[in-house]
């Protein structure tokens, strides 16, 4: 995505002397990273990484306490006591890092640096999804406690293709020996390097900034920082925020749904509701099975998966009438027909009345956790289908953005490679 004029500003992303932990002081390097703090989401997938290693990064982006006060000083509390312990320590000097993420079929390379804030209307940075105000909340109060950045956003932007500017440089520097790598349980072997010659930087820094972006994961921190920007009466680290940055055209990302739990609703009574509205079929499994059912039905038109009773049931062909009148007409048609609109808008709002709060729906990454959760609760598992990138990327440049959680980007970054202090900047 190149900006419209050669006048405007684009990317500007600058180096920082980024926290690392210490390979000597801590089991391994795949033991004290985590996935970011909205993924860990299976019942046991906190205890899992807590259990992992004593100094699982997850101590700092989820920690434990009674009171939301006090898990945020315990975070600051443990990031101060690994410091002073070098359990965690500080880069010589100011980088930007290239990191890599490979499994089989997948290479993505990016850049991490701290990228400086700007509004969505300055069309730099382009979200694609709504937030929630009580999560900005919590993780604003947390940053501001730990005064540190624990794990980057994930953007992307177009290149050209060619291997130049800082493609060239990510290539190059991708042949030298790294300054850690490991690979962590889910497959994916993760190597990172610093640039800290100033005419490398320079030329990272040059071309990013005939760019735009796109956040691809990480709406909730892109608002916490520009919250946490506004508070400040005086430029200064807070005025930047830690990103990966990842072209797409060299390395395209995988767009994954994100699925929804329904905690206070039974497969049977969220079936009730349908009568009339939508057909419903009892589709076979096992889960694969019933996904490619799902991918099927999607390419028609709006479709969901519900889970929950030990079936599936596929939800598709809604009543023109109901989407007349629960979809706003002021929107681009894209926006009108996603799946997570015609979810929120016409089932949750409408036919189930469930108002999207915590308490009432989990947002689910993993398609079998979603469907174990649901069974183990007596609770409906909502499976999407994924939304085309080119969908997402064309309504993000009307500036219209889609019902919050309605894409999956990946691979994300694994946390706890590199963090960011905002006493050090």
């Amino acid at each position: 995505m190149n900006t419209s004029g050669p006048d405007e500003q684009g990317l500007r992303l600058i180096p920082f002397r980024g926290l690392r932990y210490v390979p000597e002081r801590v089991g391994s390097l795949a033991a004290v990273t985590s996935p970011p703090y909205d993924v860990v989401v299976r019942p046991d997938g906190l205890h899992h990484l807590e259990s992992a290693d004593p100094h699982n990064i997850v101590r700092l982006i989820l920690p434990q306490a009674d009171t939301a006060g006090e898990r945020h000083r315990q975070a600051a509390r443990t990031l101060e006591r690994w410091l002073a312990e070098g359990v965690i320590a500080p880069d010589p000097e100011p980088a930007l890092y290239v990191y890599e993420q490979r499994t089989d079929g997948i290479l993505q390379r990016g850049v991490i640096g701290a990228l400086a804030l700007s509004p969505a209307a300055d069309g730099i940075v382009l979200p694609h999804e709504d937030v929630m105000d009580d999560i900005v909340a919590d993780r604003a109060e947390l940053m501001r406690t730990a005064q540190a950045h624990l794990e980057p956003l994930l953007l992307t932007y177009r290149g050209d293709g060619s291997a130049t500017g800082a493609a060239a440089v990510i290539e190059r520097t991708a042949e030298r020996p790294p300054l850690l790598s490991t690979t962590t349980e889910d497959g994916f072997h993760h190597r990172l390097w610093a640039v800290t010659d100033p005419a490398e930087r320079g030329e990272i820094e040059t071309d990013l900034a005939r760019h735009q972006a796109l956040i691809a994961d990480g709406h909730h921190r892109w608002a916490t920082y520009l919250r946490l920007q506004r508070e400040q009466s005086a430029p200064g680290p807070w005025d930047f925020g830690l990103v990966l940055l990842v072209d797409t055209a060299r390395h395209p990302l995988q767009v994954r749904a994100i699925h929804r739990l329904l905690r206070g609703l039974p497969v049977a009574r969220a079936l009730e509701g349908l009568s009339g509205l939508f057909r419903v079929r009892r589709v076979a499994g096992p889960l694969p099975r019933a996904l490619d059912a799902l991918a099927d039905a999607a390419a028609e038109g709006n479709a969901f998966l519900l889970a929950g009773d030990g079936g599936f049931h596929l939800v598709d062909r809604p009543d023109p009438e109901l989407l007349a009148r629960t979809i706003r007409t002021d929107r681009p048609e894209a926006w009108r027909t996603l799946d997570a609109t015609v979810l929120h808008s016409a089932l949750l709002d409408e036919v189930w009345r469930i108002p999207d709060a915590p308490g009432h729906i989990g947002y689910i990454h993993d398609t079998g956790a979603a469907v174990e959760q649901a069974e183990r609760l007596g609770a409906t598992a909502v499976l999407m289908h994924p939304v085309r990138e080119e969908t997402v990327r064309d309504l993000a440049r009307q500036g219209v953005t889609m019902p919050r959680k309605s894409t999956s980007f990946g691979p994300k970054p694994a946390t706890g490679l590199v963090m960011r202090s905002l006493t050090l900047d």
